[in-house]
């Protein structure tokens, strides 16, 4: 808060895969505090291990991983910056050097998120932003660098579509609820309850503390981690008699999710899942149809799907 930004020398040194963690230990001994690796490899097997959690990968992610083995870290540029790096060039002459100014590196990135319309009725607010006039339901939300901001299209399709059904739909199940945002969202618009879960342990609290934002306390909102698919005491736990269950997810989590869905809703419940990739529709359709569904809408936004669907329709 008011001082000059900062500027930090950006190095990169290019190693080849098999001595990444040798290099690693040189630079800590030297001096240097923390690193980025990229590396095409470690990216490749994160990927493959965690192959449910999407349908597609960013094209310009993948470009910047091609190929990569590389270590990044930052000095700042000062004296005592200055004077590292000059041990550091001695040891390791092809490093690369270019400059960056940031004043917040953990918090620059919310100058680019700012109110969103949702539907008819919702404004997305971030927690430092003013709330726009309008008349729009605003929905505070500080999601963190680890969850959704409300600006994909897969969560602007559900908030759409859940906007329809409350009220008169009272009690809510958001499954794979990351920041929280579709639940506190049903609440805003007028819905009861609300029980979130994601995979992530990190959600939980993220959920509450933007529950706390919009002013709803715990009696209208719980939040709990676990995989839903696998758990089954953690479905148990969960109940019955949900008005909406909520999946903004990806097809290959929605497909073997399907199945479960009617056990937590109520005769003519409504299941609202997304986060489906053009080309994948079908086969979740197909799902949610053998669940006992009746698909009632399908939106399509940025080749992303969403569909509705009423149990028993």
């Amino acid at each position: 808060m008011g001082g000059a930004p900062v500027r930090y020398m950006e190095l990169t040194l290019e190693t080849p895969p098999a001595e990444l963690d040798q290099r690693c230990e040189e630079l800590a001994a030297l001096g240097v505090d923390g690193f980025v690796i990229e590396s095409e490899e470690d990216f490749r097997d994160f990927l493959e291990n965690n192959r449910q959690y999407w349908d597609y990968v960013d094209r310009e992610l993948e470009q910047r991983f091609a190929g990569a083995s590389r270590i990044k870290f930052y000095l700042t540029d000062d004296g005592e910056g200055r004077a590292l790096l000059e041990k550091l060039r001695a040891a390791y002459p092809r490093l690369s050097l270019a400059y960056t100014q940031d004043a917040d590196w953990e918090n620059n990135w919310r100058e680019y998120y700012k109110p969103i319309p949702v539907g008819e009725k919702l404004v997305v607010v971030p927690e430092w932003e003013p709330i726009p006039e309008g008349g729009r339901l605003p929905l505070r939300l500080d999601p963190g660098l680890i969850f959704g901001t409300g600006s994909h299209a897969t969560t602007r399709m559900c908030l759409a579509a859940l906007e329809k059904q409350v009220p008169p739909a009272r009690r809510l199940l958001d499954l794979g609820c990351g920041s929280g945002i579709l639940g506190i969202g049903g609440l805003v618009l007028g819905a009861e309850f609300c029980l979130g879960c994601d995979v992530d342990p990190k959600a939980p609290a993220v959920v509450m503390s933007n529950a706390s934002l919009n002013g709803l306390d715990e009696s209208r909102i719980r939040a709990v981690a676990g995989d839903v698919i696998a758990g089954a005491s953690l479905r148990r736990s969960f109940g019955g008699s949900y008005d909406v269950v909520l999946a903004n997810i990806v097809a290959d989590v929605i497909i073997p999710l399907a199945p479960h869905v009617p056990a937590f809703l109520k005769p003519g419940g409504v299941f609202i899942s997304s986060g489906i990739i053009e080309g994948r529709q079908a086969e979740a359709a197909a799902a949610i149809r053998a669940a006992g569904f009746s698909i009632v809408q399908e939106d399509c936004l940025e080749e992303w799907h969403c569909f509705t669907a009423v149990l028993g329709g």
